[in-house]
Parts: structure tokens; C-alpha cells; sequence
């Protein structure tokens, strides 16, 4: 089956981005979006304006040939800073030297996709355009906006995210559900604004976490000086969105939990009752593909956005079809279903990682076995660098995320030996204890 236009349905970034990758192949690309031209109006639809980059996202961005672009306006995080219940700090750096995240606007890189895509390769974008229907059988979608249209297509991919329409039609004619998990926390966004000068008010190129257990507040910065805060609560029960319903229980949280954060977050009775509470979820489906759809992004594997992986996950999945295209010349009947096949399995485990790394970040990140699992792992980089830690494989790795959470696992039972050693945090950093480190070691990879 040899295409030569392509129809796709959700201009976000992974959307935007396939549609590059397609006009470069030659393709003739529509893409329909219920949301008006984020080129005409800087509103926010109410997600998180920041985005993790990383090198899985820049990876695909460099295969289209755009990230210098897209990396101009974003701010490197090298590691996390943790703040405790005294105002203290403490840094822990993602990875080697030089190897750090990066903090994105979601407007500002979805707008500059749309720009590229449209400018440069011809993309034909069509807004306020909802899906309504589609006709598997005769290639056909129905979108409504100000009238009523049937489009018809060659190739159809949902890129349409979390919530996708065309997931839901799929799973219909396939006699499928997908599996939606809902997480019992819930987000509310908040602002650390920039000072009088323009200045970031806290370090500037970190990813700032206030773990509390059950719950926490993150900050990511932004260009131009503020940070976006994200308070993680669950729905219901201690320090809950329910308990947490007044200014008084509000100010009672930050004063108990969040003292060094309050003063710098202006505004913050006014943008915390601004809004409900927005729902987190992990959405599993299959299938992915049927007749000339197929679905891709977070329409075919949304996730918890705790390891920053999303945006990632999807603009691989675009690389990974396009390496699929080049090698079977564009033959889509026998792509997609390789492309489902080894992907499925990929979306599952970055899924669980994703669940993984949130009870890392509110429970582990301040526990002292946890910062001293840390040290040792780095050290075990630093002399044996086929050892990997788990979020340098996830995070600055093309490693398969399968075969990550594997490896993940093993660590998990290696580092857990390692840990029961007598007196190991007093020891580990001493010849007889690093011994007895490296002779575990040598016995998990045999």
C-alpha cells in the first residue's frame, strides 16, 4: 500500500511533528484540530505549559532537522533540587556532566512546529475543526466546525492525544476498550513569578521538588523568569483537595509543608480556587491500527507525567515509523502492524516507569537509603559504564523502555542487596565495603 497524502486528526506537537516528517517524505498532509490556530491566540487550554525535553524527543527533532529551532528558547535542567521540611536544599544531578533535560514551553514548541510544518513543507492546517465520526470502511472522517464536512483519506493517524476521538471509534469497530487507570491524585497549577529585574527567584536550572509522601510540589522554570509550580494532591483524605477547601486550610498546607515556596508564589489563594482540580491518567489500548488508521502519541499510550516521557514517547514513536518507512520503501500494509508490534510493548513499560517515578519523586527523592542508592549507582557508572541507571536509560538513552524497566528491575534487586550489607552507609565509600560492592556486582551479571 503505497500512500501519497496523509490526513491527520490532532495538532499538538507529536501531530505537528509527523506532519513534518510526512511532507518531507513527499506526502500531501491535512491536519484537522478542534482548538483554535495557537498561532492567533497565546491561551493556554489549561495544561501544564512545560515540557520535558530529552534526548529521545531531541533525537526525533534532529531527524527532521528542526531542533536547533526548538532549543534555542529552552532552559537546561541538570538535576533535581530537593527542598525539605526546614527551607534546606540539596542537588541531585540527573547524570554525568553535561547531561540534563530541558524545560520547553508547550505553546511556544507546538506554535513553532505549525510555523515549520506549514511555512517550510506545505502542511495544510484546518482549526476548529472537532472530529465527529469516521468511516473505517470508506475512508472517510466527519469533522464539525462552522458547517458540516466529510473528508475523505488515504491514511489517517489520531494523533488527537489522552482523550483521542478516533481511539474511541476504533475501539468500537474492533469490539475493544481501552484501559483507562485513573490516579486518586489530582494537579493544580501555580506561579512563581519572575523578580523586579527579570530574574529567576530560585535556581534557575533545576527541576525544583518539595516531597511530602503522599503528595509534593514541583517548579519548572521558564524563559522569562517565572516558574510553573504543580501541587500534587490526592482527591481525597489527609491533605486532599477535599480537606484542602478554604484559604485557611490552603495557608495551612503551605506554612506546614511549604514554608520556603510560600512567600515566593504571589497569588496563590487566587490561582489555587481558580480552577478544579485536573484529573491524571495512564491510558492502554490495542488495537492500534485498523484499515488506513492508525493511532500514535498519547492517543495510543497516554501516561502520568512524573518521568517527563510523554512528548518524548510520542516523537519517537514518529521516528521509529519513519526508520520503518524508509526500510519497507513505504509499503504501509506491512509497517503498521510491525510498527504496533514493537512499539506496544515499549508504551506499556514507560507507563509503569511513569507510575514508578511518581512515588520516586514524592516519597524516595529526600529518603537517605534512596540519596545513598544514588551515590553508589553513580560510582558503578563511573567504573563500569555498561551499568546504566535506570533514568540515564530512560532519559538519555534510545534503549527499548522494555527492556529498561527489565533492567530496572535487576538493579532493583542488586542495589536492594547491596543495601542490606552491615553498616553499608558507613562503609560504601571505603576499600572493604566498595569490595564487597563489586563482588555483588560481578555476581548480577553472570
Amino acid at each position: 500500500m503505497i500512500k501519497k497524502s496523509i490526513l491527520i486528526v490532532g495538532a499538538g506537537p507529536v501531530g505537528s511533528l509527523l506532519a513534518i516528517y510526512m511532507a518531507k517524505r513527499g506526502y500531501e498532509v491535512s491536519v484537522y484540530e478542534k482548538r483554535t490556530d495557537p498561532r492567533k491566540t497565546m491561551v493556554d487550554d489549561g495544561r501544564s505549559i512545560n515540557l520535558a525535553l530529552s534526548h529521545r524527543g531531541i533525537h526525533a527533532l534532529k531527524k527532521a532537522g528542526v531542533e536547533k529551532l526548538l532549543l534555542e528558547s529552552a532552559i537546561p535542567m541538570k538535576g533535581r533540587m530537593i527542598h525539605n521540611l526546614n527551607g534546606g536544599q540539596s542537588f541531585q544531578p540527573y547524570g554525568e556532566k553535561g547531561q540534563y533535560i530541558n524545560s520547553v514551553s508547550r505553546g511556544g514548541l507546538n506554535r513553532t512546529l505549525i510555523e515549520i510544518a506549514a511555512s517550510e513543507f506545505g502542511v495544510r492546517f484546518y482549526f476548529d475543526k472537532k472530529c465527529t465520526e469516521i468511516d473505517f470502511e470508506n475512508n472517510i472522517l466527519t469533522v464539525e466546525g462552522n458547517s458540516k464536512e466529510n473528508i475523505p483519506y488515504e491514511l489517517l493517524a489520531a494523533t488527537d492525544g489522552a482523550f483521542s476521538i478516533i481511539r474511541n471509534k476504533l475501539n468500537l469497530v474492533c469490539g475493544k476498550e481501552a484501559e483507562t487507570n485513573k490516579l486518586s491524585h489530582g494537579y493544580k497549577e501555580l506561579t512563581i513569578p519572575p523578580s523586579k529585574s527579570g530574574n529567576h527567584l530560585i535556581e534557575k536550572n533545576a527541576l525544583h521538588i518539595w516531597p511530602r509522601g503522599s503528595f509534593m510540589l514541583i517548579a519548572l522554570p521558564n524563559t522569562d523568569g517565572s516558574f510553573t509550580c504543580t501541587l500534587f494532591l490526592p482527591f481525597e483524605g489527609e491533605n486532599s483537595f477535599a480537606e484542602v477547601n478554604s484559604k485557611e486550610a490552603l495557608m495551612g498546607l503551605f506554612k506546614n509543608y511549604f514554608p520556603d515556596a510560600l512567600p515566593l508564589i504571589k497569588g496563590v489563594e487566587e490561582e489555587y480556587f481558580a480552577l478544579e482540580p485536573s484529573f491524571l491518567s495512564t491510558v492502554k489500548t490495542y488495537p492500534w491500527i485498523h484499515n488506513n488508521v492508525f493511532l500514535i502519541g498519547d492517543a495510543a499510550h497516554a501516561m502520568v507525567p512524573f518521568y517527563g516521557q510523554g512528548m518524548n514517547a510520542g516523537f519517537e514513536d514518529i521516528r521509529i515509523l519513519d526508520e520503518l518507512l524508509e526500510e519497507y520503501k513505504e509499503n504501509w500494509d506491512e509497517v503498521l502492524p510491525i510498527f504496533q508490534t514493537q512499539r506496544k510493548p515499549n508504551a506499556d513499560a514507560i507507563t509503569v516507569l511513569a507510575m514508578q517515578n511518581f512515588i520516586e519523586m514524592r516519597d524516595l527523592v529526600d529518603d537517605d537509603d534512596f540519596i545513598l542508592r544514588k551515590k553508589i549507582e553513580f560510582r558503578l557508572h563511573e567504573k563500569y559504564p555498561t551499568y546504566l541507571p535506570l533514568y540515564s536509560m530512560v532519559t538519555f538513552s534510545d534503549m527499548p523502555y522494555s527492556e529498561a524497566l527489565q533492567k530496572g528491575k535487576e538493579h532493583d534487586d542488586l542495589m536492594k542487596a547491596i543495601l542490606s550489607i552491615p553498616e553499608i552507609p558507613l562503609i560504601w565509600n571505603t576499600p572493604i565495603g566498595w569490595t564487597k560492592i563489586e563482588k555483588m556486582f560481578a555476581e548480577s551479571i553472570q
